[in-house]
């Protein structure tokens, strides 16, 4: 267990309302970041990519529902991988009960990965998932994105992740991507976010950030390496 300085009531009050002061400066700078993140320019999308769904092939203009905005979750699983990430497992376990929430904003939510649609649907009955997760095996979306690498690109100098060009390592990795409908049906991206831009998502990250082991992370061989799929603790 961490070691803390045990203090009286009022100097422990004395502290706390030092790092509110702290706590909402900071939540300030997040109202202006994300102001700043919601105006950003638009690029039009160039190709309505077709996913294999459970509902059939789908457009990526019907991804969007009757809703005006989309964020899709780069859930990372490969073609021949047994099991999704458990990173993105971790993520994603927050997702079914905020899809309403969404959707009473104009949003909708899906995750997309390119492996085959039925190792979405069994990993995600396994799972116990009911968000929307559509399969983007036979469309070049996850590249496009900058989510899915080529062999070539995971030792070349010119693969992008992040917005940083280089070798990745990997086959997949994870993001977010938003995109935008407007009243002619013309598709916009306007946002995509990557490797620690993802924390802010993560509802059990956030609520460890508040205890005093925090995440508990730094003595492991790689941060995450306690992590498992929440059936196999």
């Amino acid at each position: 267990m961490t070691t803390a300085t045990i203090v009286n009531r009022e100097e422990w009050l004395k502290s706390r309302k030092a790092l509110l002061a702290q706590e909402k400066e900071f939540t300030r700078q997040r109202d202006a970041l994300s102001k700043m993140r919601q105006q950003l320019p638009w690029v039009e999308v160039g190709e309505d990519y077709l996913f294999d769904t459970n509902d059939g092939s789908t457009a990526l203009s019907q991804l969007f529902g009757e809703h005006g905005q989309l964020v899709v979750y780069h859930f990372m699983y490969g073609p021949d991988w047994e099991v999704g990430c458990k990173s993105c497992s971790f993520w994603a376990d927050s997702y079914n009960g905020v899809i309403a929430h969404l959707a009473a904003r104009d949003v909708s939510l899906v995750a997309v990965s390119r492996t085959s649609l039925d190792n979405i649907n069994s990993f995600s009955k396994r799972m116990g998932w009911s968000f929307p997760w559509v399969s983007s095996l036979n469309n070049q979306f996850n590249f496009d994105y900058n989510v899915s690498f080529t062999e070539e690109d995971k030792t070349s100098k010119r693969a992008s992740y992040n917005y940083r060009l280089g070798p990745v390592g990997m086959d997949e990795l994870p993001g977010f991507s938003v995109f935008s409908k407007d009243e002619a049906g013309r598709i916009y991206h306007s946002y995509s976010t990557y490797s620690r831009g993802l924390d802010m998502m993560n509802t059990a990250y956030n609520i460890l950030d508040m205890v005093p082991k925090g995440r508990d992370e730094q003595n492991l061989d790689n941060t995450m390496a306690w992590l498992r799929l929440h059936d196999s603790y």
